[in-house]
């Protein structure tokens, strides 16, 4: 499972012209269900993002997690960071679980969210959807959790 998480002031997710997830503060990530990902790594993923320091504390450094500051959390599915890029000029989406393994994991994902961290947001998997974000800082990394 991949994820680039970013530092946000806010940031929102539309469908069809609709806000259907919208935060101010906290973190937006951008999240890549990959063909032998489990639960168990939507779950070690989840809690990565949710105590990742990245957040300043009283001295500027960056000592502190999206629980510290109880910013807001925006997941959004984005199955193209599964892709192969290595070589061409085309990228090869053979890594990434299929549609169906996708929704389920990331229904998965959004209910254990709910449940650990009510203040999250969420994209819609398989949705065309516009993602508006001002980095705050920037500050953008990526999480990888391996089977």
């Amino acid at each position: 499972m991949i994820s680039i998480i970013q530092r946000v002031t806010q940031a929102q997710v539309s469908v069809d012209s609709h806000c259907i997830g919208n935060i101010k503060q906290g973190i937006m990530a951008l999240v890549a269900i990959e063909k032998n990902d489990t639960e168990q790594q939507a779950d070690r993923l989840l809690e990565r993002i949710l105590n990742y320091r990245i957040f300043s504390d009283e001295v500027g450094k960056m000592n502190l997690g999206l629980r510290d500051i109880n910013g807001g959390l925006l997941l959004v599915p984005q199955f193209t960071l599964a892709a192969d890029t290595q070589k061409g000029n085309r990228p090869s989406f053979a890594s990434a679980a299929p549609p169906e393994k996708g929704r389920e994991l990331f229904h998965y994902l959004q209910q254990r969210a709910k449940k650990v961290y009510p203040n999250t947001e969420f994209g819609q998997f398989g949705a065309d959807m516009q993602v508006s974000l001002i980095n705050d800082g920037p500050v953008t990394f990526t999480l990888q959790v391996k089977a």
